[in-house]
């Protein structure tokens, strides 16, 4: 009777000396144990040292990374032993096989016609593979135009991955019934670019996508309430450096367009307006301030809006400047 009573006890008392045991060993491995302070590994050399004290913990530690060196992206590609990363921008995140479409084998030499018609007949099956269902063909769809609108926009890639999560949420959540795939692949892309602080104008978008800006504003206000998307109002100073490099503009002018928005803020002149045609405005009124050669014409031309509004604002622009220099 005491045997099986104390058994229990004993179990328990070991337990948290394990326990105990355990924590001391992690926060010994994560602070130095002269000074306390925080340890980091340099792979480079194998070490685990101290920030503060310069304390070498650990060396001759195990490099788990590849074997192989490589000093450029092809070097790279050709040693490497594994898959491309998944990516939200391809329909099965890339996970598939891909069948090029040269017919030639791994040393370069072209296929015999037997040859062609068997692997033109496994490209028609892997394609029927890949999109198994209505649901994958309309993301493959999607992701398509998203990418296709993207490089025609110059978009980065992080903004490309973000429309194509933005639209798999779409698609998850049943949005999509009563609208087209491309207003909805165009509102998640119009979405993803002012999230990334790289937003692109509804003109420059209307130009790029296959719908009508109404379709394309209705369907991107219907996804944002839906999605409880976090957008932040446009900043005109996220126009500048892009009309400025179209124009070629120098470092100076930017600075200068830059300087004229931050007085019409102060000021509360930006509430209202559109923030494309500011930054247009605040180009134009710094070029002239510089003594640079831009018309109006060009600075419309460049960010898709009428020479009467440039025209309006920039005089806005250089009262609200005088105003608050002023004061």
């Amino acid at each position: 009777m005491s045997d099986t009573t104390t058994r229990p006890i004993t179990n328990e008392r070991t337990e948290n000396e394990i326990t105990e045991e355990t924590e001391t060993e992690t926060e010994s491995t994560t602070t130095c144990p002269e000074c306390g302070g925080h340890l980091v590994t340099d792979t480079e050399h194998g070490e685990t040292v101290c920030e503060d004290c310069g304390l070498v913990v650990e060396e001759d530690e195990i490099d788990r990374g590849p074997e192989w060196r490589a000093f450029d992206a092809s070097e790279r590609d050709e040693k490497s032993r594994v898959g491309a990363p998944t990516t939200n921008m391809m329909h099965d995140k890339g996970l598939s096989t891909n069948i090029g479409w040269q017919d030639k084998d791994a040393y370069g030499r072209s296929l015999n016609s037997s040859q062609r018609e068997k692997m033109q007949r496994l490209r028609t099956w892997n394609e029927r593979f890949r999109t198994r269902d209505s649901k994958e063909r309309n993301l493959k769809q999607a992701l398509g135009e998203i990418d296709r609108m993207a490089s025609a926009l110059g978009l980065p890639k992080n903004v490309r991955e973000t429309a194509s999560v933005i639209y798999r949420r779409a698609l998850d959540e049943d949005l999509l019934p009563g609208r087209s795939i491309e207003g909805v692949a165009t509102a998640s892309l119009y979405a993803a670019a002012r999230q990334a602080n790289t937003p692109r104008s509804i003109d420059e978008m209307i130009t790029v996508s296959r719908v009508g800006e109404m379709e394309m504003t209705r369907t991107y206000r219907y996804i944002v309430r839906e999605l409880n998307l976090e957008i932040q109002p446009a900043d005109p100073e996220s126009y500048v450096p892009r009309f400025a490099s179209d124009l070629d503009l120098s470092d100076e002018t930017e600075r200068r367009a830059r300087e004229l928005l931050d007085s019409a803020r102060e000021s509360g002149l930006l509430s209202g307006k559109s923030p494309v045609g500011l930054a247009a405005a605040a180009v134009y009124a710094a070029s002239l301030l510089t003594n640079e050669k831009v018309t109006q014409s060009e600075v419309s031309e460049v960010a898709s809006i009428s020479e009467v509004t440039i025209r309006n604002r920039y005089k806005e622009l250089l009262e609200a400047e005088h105003d608050v220099k002023a004061a």
